[in-house]
């Protein structure tokens, strides 16, 4: 596989399930004419029916959810080659593949986000911008009307700005929040008249879902005058008919999560709400999202199911054969009154699991249990990006990984033990483009480190022996993230170059539990870098990998890690730094997220010297004087999670000191552009990394 092999990559991103378990829609992506195009896909779950194309044309088809007849699916579209269209919500039928719009596109009604059907299948619940602007200065066109549409619309006359979350990656300025919004939809399938705006304010709707009783929908807000210097949300639900005047029209909390709360479910009966979060105030990242309950009336404070679990709730491996440009929908999902279906991180794999509580009580009856069996086996072996359930069904449908495989649609029963769980596939559409092309060789080890063993994994040319090969450490973002079995397509392409690239899940990674990452909360440069080496000394050690053939590669938190690794040490021939942190003291204020992260990280703050020194020793640009590894950076110019400014102080100092380093700068794009960027930069950013190591590091 080689760079311009990207273009040819599928994605299969995005599910939903019918509700009688016999068939699932899902999102296909492919790259055509130099852009992205997605479209609707329907697979059938019970027999062996061919999947079936619903939508087509130059267009992003996404978010589908199907109706709760069966019958029709709502998605939301835009225009590929019109970037000032508006996208707008569509209902396609199953049966006759009649595509009809039904909202979007009209002025007040901005950038559409989710959608929702109504139990009943007569309205769509949706979030989207609308006004009025936050801080900008002077006149501007009303949000969804031709002239706000305009590319020529000049810029505003200035930004008066408040509040700290101004901005946001991959979203830019934040101008306008998005807002729930009911439609009424005819029995035929049409709009039934214009959308209705239903929440109002100074904070933005998201993670919708609506009570059985057809009338609340309930909601991921955070209404705080100090929503920006505390950025949790909690579970909101507001009556949709009721009139402006009543209680009701307004939010009332129904799930009140000490940390934070988000994508909240009702049980079937509409007695208990299910959300994943944190119950414990200003978590740390030692904290691990878990599945919260409680009444769905929000009269008693929620619990949590499983305190002893010690995972993550949700997908937090580290795989861009997920694409990354569309959040999974991992859970909460009722099977019955009763079972809860949602998927759990455990040791770099991503499994569904089920809870079972007394439906009387709410009391947690059963649970999953956090594993340190071996990696072995189809069930061991998966990272799931999307969960759907059928009514009472234990056999849930999954879309993720297995095996290294591509994302493809599959079926696993959760009510048997784990160990006798299997996935059973039930799609090939997403991984089939990977049979023309040599897959590496994923074997797993545990490292032996200071910390305790690392689980790494090491992926080989294909057909290559035990011969010491030039060898690439790649350390994964987060530091929250985790490296999965299945692996980035980044690796697939070296390893085909001739490269072994060893990738470990050191100290700080999810998926291994509080006292994994704990000690590396405050200390990043330390046990992190301590397990960098360890992993690379074993893999030395078992004959894989030459002392002197060694690159490093890494972005965002991996970014970090390069640049602390080459100014610490000079074992590395070559280096890649992407989109990473120099200066933790600068990148507290210049990430959008910066505060935040850096309290529930321990990495500091600038309000007394001991903060700011704190910061200052866990930052690479400290070190920058010892670096002698050629390095190449690279950066999305329009990144706001680890911005250029940061990343140019690295640079311009190994320019001053007349090192060996090269800046690459990718215009408008974001963080995870090396993923979900366009695809010629994708294409561009690979062809330098491997020109890089050919250089310094060559196979």
């Amino acid at each position: 596989m080689r760079p311009d092999d990207l273009a040819s990559v599928v994605v299969v991103e995005e599910l939903d399930v019918l509700t009688d378990g016999s068939a699932a829609v899902v999102v296909r992506r492919v790259v055509r004419r130099g852009k992205y195009e997605s479209h609707l896909w329907l697979i059938d779950l019970v027999g062996r029916a061919r999947p079936r194309q619903l939508t087509t044309g130059r267009v992003r088809d996404g978010s589908p959810r199907v109706a709760p007849d069966g019958r029709s699916v709502a998605f939301v579209r835009s225009d590929v080659d019109d970037d000032d269209a508006p996208n707008h919500v569509c209902r396609v039928s199953i049966t006759t593949g009649a595509v009809r719009s039904l909202a979007g596109g009209t002025p007040g009604v901005g950038s559409i986000g989710e959608i929702a059907w109504s139990p009943d299948g007569t309205r769509l619940a949706f979030t989207a911008e609308v006004d009025p602007l936050r801080f900008v200065v002077g006149e501007r066109p009303v949000v969804g009307s031709k002239a706000a549409r305009s590319s020529k619309l000049p810029a505003p006359t200035a930004r008066r700005v408040a509040r700290a979350d101004w901005r946001w990656d991959d979203v830019g300025h934040r101008d306008r929040w998005s807002h729930l919004f009911v439609l009424d939809v005819t029995a035929a399938g049409r709009a039934a008249g214009p959308a209705r705006q239903v929440t109002r304010g100074d904070w933005g709707v998201e993670h919708v879902t609506w009570h059985p009783n057809g009338r609340t929908v309930a909601f991921a807000a955070n209404l705080g005058d100090d929503a920006d210097l505390a950025p949790f949300t909690k579970i909101w639900g507001v009556d949709v008919d009721a009139g402006p005047r009543s209680k009701r029209s307004q939010p009332r909390l129904l799930l009140d999560a000490g940390g934070f709360a988000g994508r909240p479910a009702f049980s079937p009966d509409g007695r208990w709400l299910a959300a994943v979060g944190v119950l414990e105030e200003w978590p740390l990242d030692d904290v691990s999202p878990g599945l919260l309950l409680g009444p769905a009336d929000g009269s008693r404070p929620p619990w949590s199911l499983g305190d002893d679990l010690d995972r993550p709730f949700g997908n937090w491996t580290d795989t861009d054969l997920n694409g990354w440009m569309v959040a999974g929908r991992c859970g909460p999902a009722w099977i019955d009154a009763t079972t809860i279906a949602g998927v759990v991180t455990d040791r770099g794999r991503s499994l569904p699991e089920r809870w079972v509580i007394d439906g009387r009580t709410g009391a947690l009856e059963s649970a999953p249990v956090a594993s340190d069996r071996a990696a072995d086996g189809p069930w061991a072996e998966a990272t799931t990006h999307a969960i759907g359930v059928s009514s009472g069904s234990p056999v849930v449908t999954v879309l993720g990984t297995l095996d290294g495989r591509a994302m493809e649609v599959m079926n696993v029963d959760v009510s048997v033990e784990p160990d006798a769980r299997r996935f059973r596939s039930r799609s090939t559409l997403g991984s089939a483009w990977q049979r023309r092309f040599a897959q590496p060789t994923m074997v797993r080890v545990e490292a032996p480190g200071p910390g305790g063993p690392i689980e790494t994994w090491i992926a080989s040319p294909a057909g290559s022996g035990d011969e010491p090969l030039p060898t690439i450490v790649d350390v994964h973002g987060g530091p929250l993230g985790c490296w999965a079995p299945a692996p980035h397509n980044e690796v697939t392409i070296l390893t085909g170059a001739g490269y072994r690239v060893v990738l470990p899940n050191i100290r700080g990674s999810a998926g291994y539990g509080r006292d994994w990452i704990r000690p590396q909360l405050g200390d990043w440069g330390g046990v992190d870098a301590d397990d960098v080496h360890a992993a690379l000394d074993h893999v030395i050690a078992l004959g894989l990998a030459d002392p002197d053939r060694l690159g490093a590669l890494g972005l965002s938190y991996g970014g970090f890690m390069v640049n602390w690794l080459v100014g610490t040490s000079d074992r590395f021939r070559a280096a890649v730094s992407e989109n990473g942190v120099t200066n933790q003291v600068g990148c507290w204020a210049n990430s959008d997220s910066g505060p935040e992260y850096c309290r529930a990280s321990l990495l500091g703050d600038p309000f007394t010297p001991e903060g700011v020194e704190k910061l200052w020793r866990q930052s690479p640009l400290r070190h920058v004087a010892n670096v002698r590894t050629p390095l190449l950076m690279l950066q999305a110019e329009a990144d706001l999670r680890c911005p250029p400014q940061d990343n140019e102080q690295f640079f311009v100092v190994l320019r001053h000191l007349r090192r060996e380093v090269e800046y690459v700068l990718y215009p408008d794009e974001s963080h995870v552009y090396a993923s979900a960027g366009r695809p010629d930069r994708r294409t561009d950013r690979m062809e330098r990394v491997l020109a890089w190591f050919a250089t310094h590091l060559p196979a």
